[in-house]
């Protein structure tokens, strides 16, 4: 496993980062969890993300019920806020109340004194940006947060929060959580050109396409039995993907990585670790064979003919 830097951060973090988004307190159980940590580890693997809103905190209890057996400063670990966690006004958003109170119920869902990383999971746009940045630098200051991120913002969001920062020297941004893949681009227009001109590290989630460039769905054929897209809480994000077009490109890329001697999803993992800025693929799994697979993509260098092979076939 190689490591890259967060930011303009002295923060290592594994190329390969764990989540625990639609698997932690819903597909997987808790031995199966523990074990999967385990192998994380084994593997080299620092980097564990979680959301307070994932299964409405089941995933955070779940985490902290096996991170403590291992050192703190053994892995880095991250949380967000920002989607509703109940039926009030004040339950969602990134005000400093709801903010606040988030975090340290992250904390005592987590067993932990701090987190490393703490994501506002989306734009508020009800909320201003600096009361947001004050009291997440207060919560620094306080060192119950390390660094500061937010998640699927827009390069004019986040240079307003840059602007934020410097004008009032809080704490500023060093990492985006975005969605990234070879079928899914968006960043590449002008949140990577951003982010890379400020110091600002992509984590990015989805890089398999929520499994379709593994490769085990295929065209004509029947959806395999368990998969996430026989799961009708789990499918919705998964259908933009299950389309013929991509499919056929599947079959192209697998081709592609068969030449190599690589697996589909390896492939497709470090075509994405291509770009520095990229500091880490943020991989989901529910059998540590998944994990030990997406592993493989650290430090695999595509030579640039494979790349042009590639985004003649995604065009």
């Amino acid at each position: 496993m190689r490591y890259r830097r967060l930011g303009r951060s002295g923060l290592q973090v594994s190329e390969i980062s764990f989540g625990s988004w639609m698997t932690y307190g819903h597909t997987v159980g808790e031995d199966v969890g523990a074990k999967l940590i385990d192998r994380a580890f084994e593997l080299g693997i620092n980097f564990i993300d979680t959301a307070n809103v994932y299964e409405q905190g089941e995933a955070e209890k779940m985490l902290g019920d096996v991170l403590p057996r291992y050192p703190r400063e053994s892995y880095v670990l991250a949380t967000k806020a920002f989607w509703p966690m109940g039926e009030g006004p004040n339950d969602r958003g990134l005000s400093r109340k709801h903010v606040f109170e988030q975090v340290h119920a992250s904390l005592k869902r987590l067993k932990q004194d701090y987190v490393d990383i703490f994501y506002c999971h989306r734009y508020d746009p009800n909320t201003p940006v600096e009361e947001t940045l004050r009291t997440i630098d207060d919560l620094v200051r306080q060192g119950k947060v390390l660094y500061v991120g937010v998640s699927e913002w827009s390069a004019a969001q986040i240079q307003e929060a840059l602007h934020v920062a410097d004008r009032y020297l809080l704490d500023r941004i060093v990492v985006n959580q975005p969605q990234y893949s070879m079928f899914y681009r968006n960043i590449e227009a002008d949140v990577l050109p951003v982010s890379e001109k400020n110091g600002i590290s992509q984590v990015v989630f989805s890089p398999l396409a929520q499994g379709v460039l593994t490769g085990k769905y295929r065209l004509g054929q029947p959806l395999p039995e368990g998969s996430r897209a026989g799961d009708p809480k789990t499918n919705m994000w998964i259908k933009g993907f299950l389309t013929d077009d991509h499919l056929r490109k599947v079959d192209k890329l697998d081709a592609v990585a068969k030449e190599l001697g690589l697996s589909l999803s390896t492939l497709a993992i470090a075509w994405i670790l291509r770009h520095e800025g990229v500091a880490s693929a943020l991989v989901g799994a529910t059998k540590p064979s998944q994990l030990e697979e997406n592993a493989k993509a650290s430090g695999v260098v595509l030579p640039q003919e494979v790349i042009d092979r590639i985004e003649e076939i995604l065009a």
